[in-house]
């Protein structure tokens, strides 16, 4: 079966011109070209991916990738004329899974969907992943800490689950770019750092805390 891609993105130009590449990649594909549509349409359809252009009429892209990761957990790929730092952590943080900036190479575009595909597919298998008192639903993407759920973006989820997985074993900043991030990230270490900051305020227990700092290696969960 075809996967199917929305392509949210208000030059028409452009979007005609990803329609097209990704059509030819046998990518079943919808355009929207303003942010409110495509938020409808990512809504109401089943998507593999979202391409999603932060620049957009009626709802900017960073408010449409919130609103969908409150209901939905589909890859999103942003695609920014922006190559700020800010921008980029933004749209990181309010869910999206990878982005790539104006101007872009259709081979790079083509590749970090393969790569987002391939990430997301084991989430497809169901599995309970328990520590301590924290409890992992992959296949549900929920998060369970001392009989509470709590709320984290896709980023924080993945890297959570890579720690949990790889239980008393060091984690390094360049192995949790390469899993959580992808491979051919630009992502800079530093926000691996970031991101474990997060998790440790949405994890803070009077016990012994559950993310650990191996200085100048990685992280580590014990348990």
């Amino acid at each position: 079966m075809k996967k199917k891609i929305l392509i949210i993105e208000d030059e028409k130009n452009i979007a005609r011109f990803l329609e097209l590449e990704l059509k030819h990649e046998q990518f079943e594909t919808v355009v929207a070209y303003d942010g409110r549509t495509g938020l409808e349409l990512a809504e109401s359809e089943q998507f593999d991916c979202i391409l999603l252009d932060v620049m957009l009429p009626q709802l900017n892209g960073i408010e449409v990738c919130r609103r969908i990761r409150k209901t939905s957990n589909v890859p999103i790929l942003l695609i920014t004329a922006r190559d700020e730092v800010m921008d980029r952590v933004s749209g990181l943080d309010a869910g999206a899974d990878d982005y790539v900036v104006k101007p872009f190479a259709i081979e790079e575009l083509l590749a970090r969907i393969r790569s987002i595909l391939r990430r997301v597919q084991p989430a497809q298998k169901s599995k309970q992943l328990i520590l301590r008192e924290l409890e992992i639903d992959v296949d549900a993407y929920e998060v369970i800490f001392e009989n509470n759920k709590i709320e984290l973006t896709r980023k924080e989820f993945d890297l959570l689950k890579l720690l949990v997985e790889n239980r008393n074993l060091v984690c390094t900043r360049e192995r949790i770019l390469e899993e959580v991030w992808g491979f051919d990230t630009e992502v800079e270490t530093n926000v691996v750092d970031v991101y474990i900051r997060h998790l440790r305020t949405k994890l803070q227990t009077e016990h012994t805390p559950y993310i650990e700092t191996v200085r100048g290696v990685g992280y580590v969960m014990r348990g």
